[in-house]
């Protein structure tokens, strides 16, 4: 059984939640997040506005970089080879506790905050996954858990890691790899989405890369005889994985898109590129699934007479889940509880409702917490390699209206919106009580430990999907 089978099936911890209640640790890290409300605006509209792509992000990591600087956290900047890229801390001491912040856009598509679909002109990205409210509540969480340890004493280190380009560009990972995470004793993270759950949520792995196609240029009427088209090799390639769809197993995902096939019809394109994902649950089977890519490109190229080179862009492994830590969380949630719109934000989000057809949700689920489960998500994500790396445990907060998909028009402008701030502020109290949880109960985190030493093995050794490439500086130019 794989590793990920066994995250999905385990029950080590069912019948023992290690929780201390939120109104036994006084004073409390909730007040601290509270009393940040502005800054947890401010910061993630700044960022929402900026929407910069991945490993381009200079203004948002340096408005969150300065945040941290004027609350005390040393800082080191540029690690991993990524200038955007940076470690926070502050404490001595006791365990020492990560907070992951991501904060680049997604390119393609954008939106204003209107709740109905309002592209701005001239811009080219949007925080469709929310990443700017991730950023911003991760400091906030980062900043109430550095006053709680100062106003109590408690011996420990918060660590906030500024982590670059998760969208495809898989920044963690080179973070991971060059032995960041090797102090963390727990990290805590958290992700936008429409609604509030601590389920234990795994991932799919997943490898990208562009193949790029070369062949000679002729025009198309007078000379075809001359050409040799570098988007047939393209098309062929596609064509070949398509039908290798049908003999792949069900976890399997294969995804693409054509980023250059020409410019003119009447002109045989000399150059063609495709970029291309493949995911499944299991990181043994995407690389297998990968030799089969490799071999419908170079099948491709020979067959249309032209030449194939590829760069991997990124790759994630699947996410490790740590059952004792996601229900310690899941108890930490229902304690909180979650939060409600104003009578303006509910008439805001019954705009954002009508325009989701068959998927819309009751508004008031952002007031629920959900059902504590163990599922098998189909994306895929940087944090899956931190998890390898340390007991991680996640939460997802309501910052959209239910029923809202990632990568939406409907969550970029959400994400923009005074909602998206109260799900921020809410992942925030929760990251803090969890952190707090931790400092103060040395029997969940030996908990924990055991079940992570257990799901890795004795035997494991960390390895990227990513070979020993360099970060992808230039993927999103």
């Amino acid at each position: 059984m794989t590793p990920i089978r066994k995250a999905i099936t385990a029950t080590l911890c069912a019948a023992a939640v290690y929780s201390l209640p939120v109104a036994a640790q006084t004073p409390s890290p909730v007040a601290a997040v509270e009393a940040q409300q502005d800054r947890t605006e401010r910061v993630a509209q700044q960022i929402w506005d900026w929407a910069e792509l991945g490993y381009l992000e200079l203004r948002s990591s340096g408005l969150l970089r300065s945040e941290l600087r004027s609350e005390g956290f040393a800082l080191r900047e540029g690690v991993a080879g990524i200038p955007t890229a940076f470690i926070a801390e502050w404490g001595e001491g006791g365990p020492v506790i990560a907070l992951l912040a991501e904060f680049d856009a997604l390119p393609g598509i954008n939106q204003s905050a209107a709740p109905v679909r309002e592209p701005v002109e001239g811009k080219g990205a949007a925080h469709a996954c929310g990443h700017n409210l991730f950023g911003a509540g991760s400091l906030t969480a980062a900043i109430a858990i550095k006053e709680w340890l100062e106003a109590t004493g408690t011996p420990g280190r918060v660590r906030l890691y500024g982590t670059p380009a998760e969208e495809g560009g898989s920044g963690k990972v080179y973070m991971v790899r060059a032995g960041l995470f090797d102090d963390v004793d727990f990290t805590v993270d958290w992700h936008p989405d429409d609604e509030n759950s601590a389920a234990a949520r795994t991932t799919l792995a997943n490898r990208s890369a562009k193949f790029r196609f070369r062949g000679v240029s002729a025009h198309a009427a007078g000379a075809p005889e001359r050409a040799r088209s570098a988007l047939d090799g393209v098309e062929a390639m596609n064509m070949m994985v398509n039908m290798m769809r049908e003999h792949t197993s069900m976890d399997t995902r294969i995804h693409y898109v054509i980023t250059e096939g020409g410019a003119a019809p009447n002109v045989v394109p000399d150059f063609a590129e495709v970029f291309y994902y493949v995911r499944h649950s299991d990181a043994d089977e995407v690389r297998a699934l990968w030799e089969r890519l490799e071999s419908t490109a170079r099948g491709a190229a020979m067959g249309t007479g032209t030449t194939v080179d590829w760069e991997i862009i990124h790759g994630n492994n699947p996410k490790l889940v740590n059952e004792t830590l996601q229900q310690a969380l899941d108890t930490k949630l229902r304690e909180l509880g979650g939060f409600t719109y104003t009578d303006a934000e509910k008439e805001w989000a019954s705009e954002i409702s009508a325009s989701l057809g068959d998927s819309a949700k009751p508004l008031d689920q952002v007031g629920e917490i959900q059902p504590y489960d163990i599922t098998l998500g189909y994306g895929s994500t940087d944090v899956g390699d931190v998890s390898w790396a340390t007991p991680t445990v996640s939460l997802r907060a309501a910052t959209w209206v239910p029923g809202t998909s990632s990568h939406s028009w409907q969550s970029a402008a959400a994400s923009g919106h005074s909602i998206g701030v109260k799900g921020a502020q809410f992942a925030a109290k929760a990251m803090a009580v969890m952190a707090a949880e931790l400092y103060l109960n040395p029997e969940l985190r030996a908990a924990a430990r055991a079940e992570f030493d257990a799901s890795r093995g004795p035997d494991y050794v960390y390895e990227s999907l990513l070979g020993d490439r360099d970060p992808p500086l230039d993927y999103r130019k």
